[in-house]
């Protein structure tokens, strides 16, 4: 197995409802020293290609349609000639930041993503946003959670397109049914695991 996990942070502003708030995403790439997967592509897109360091990038995938995990998708695209992949239920959320460009791909529940000898599986995680999909690494015994879980619980669902059912009936049958000790990489803050949220869900 020669696939790593790394992180990059990318500061900038999460706007919905007419609201602003200054936030940390994590970007996460999944790959070797040849090729990578890109997991979000929030605000800046050179952060994010510095991170990739000129490796090939087979796809951007993205958790959800929020502003601030998709507003550097576009250029990240023409910057690495990757197509990005979101759920179609999270389109309305998408084009409230790119009005005219589409993602390349529609997101789907189980589709899978190989790279460096590992696959990413998407497991559709509806709540925080309808479109919303984890993704998980089975080989390397981790899952990318977006915004659906977070070190502490779930995800926000205090906003438009968002149900607080939703997102606890996703985590408990996506999320919580993975092994304990799988590692939850959130798309903002610190790692936590499987067996540490079981307990944070009500």
């Amino acid at each position: 197995m020669t696939a790593r996990i790394e992180k990059a942070v990318v500061s900038g502003v999460f706007s919905l409802d007419g609201q602003d708030f200054d936030v940390d995403n994590n970007v996460w790439l999944v790959g070797d020293d040849d090729e990578v997967v890109v997991i979000d592509a929030p605000h800046r897109v050179e952060p994010i290609v510095e991170a990739i360091g000129g490796r090939r990038v087979k796809a951007v995938l993205l958790t959800h349609g929020h502003n601030d995990h998709i507003t550097a998708a576009v250029d990240l695209r023409e910057a690495v000639d990757a197509p990005v992949w979101l759920h179609p239920a999270d389109t309305m959320l998408w084009r409230m930041v790119h009005p005219v460009a589409l993602p390349d791909g529609e997101l789907a529940d189980l589709m899978r993503f190989t790279v460096a000898g590992t696959t990413l599986t998407a497991l559709h995680t509806p709540g925080h946003s309808p479109g919303s999909t984890s993704l998980h690494a089975a080989d390397l015994g981790a899952v990318f959670t977006g915004d659906t879980l977070f070190c502490g619980g779930p995800g926000a669902t205090g906003r438009s397109f968002s149900d607080h059912p939703t997102i606890l009936g996703s985590i408990r049958a996506r999320l919580l049914t993975l092994h304990g000790d799988t590692v939850v990489h959130t798309g903002h803050g610190d790692d936590t695991t499987i067996t540490a949220e079981t307990a944070n869900i009500a």
